[in-house]
């Protein structure tokens, strides 16, 4: 249970790179277990993922969430409904060199610290990788 937050610096303009997140349907571009994401009515989104539950087979999960784009200030703020507490935001702040700090904060009572370090550290490494790419 816990307070996550991971940064990285992203080789693009925070216009750029706040365009690319603010489109939820990009999510299954840099989440690599999301398969679908799309908004259905004002902030609430549907997902599909695969997911592997240790010891467990794989199989594939959909659900409810929500995201809020706030443009001021270049922010996304996120959650689910549910018994865990689930919910975090993402901040795309510039550099003078043109470049992005991208971080990302989150908020669980489901898992513990390796595991949500490691999925942080994953995700901004996918968004890094992807939007880089397709700025070259």
């Amino acid at each position: 249970m816990g307070d996550y937050e991971a940064s990285t610096t992203v080789g693009v303009s925070a216009e750029v790179l706040f365009g690319y997140l603010s489109e939820v349907e990009h999510l299954p571009d840099y989440l690599p277990q999301m398969t679908e994401a799309h908004r259905t009515e004002g902030d609430q989104v549907e997902v599909a993922a695969v997911i592997q539950p240790e010891g467990g087979p794989k199989r594939e999960v959909s659900g409810q969430a929500w995201i809020e784009v706030v443009e001021d200030g270049k922010k996304l703020q996120w959650g689910a409904t549910g018994a865990h507490d689930y919910h975090g935001e993402l901040d795309v702040d510039p550099a003078t060199d043109g470049t992005s700090l991208l971080t990302v904060r989150l908020h669980t009572d489901h898992a513990e610290g390796a595991s949500i370090d490691d999925g942080l550290q994953r995700t901004l490494a996918g968004i890094k990788s992807t939007i880089e790419n397709q700025a070259t």
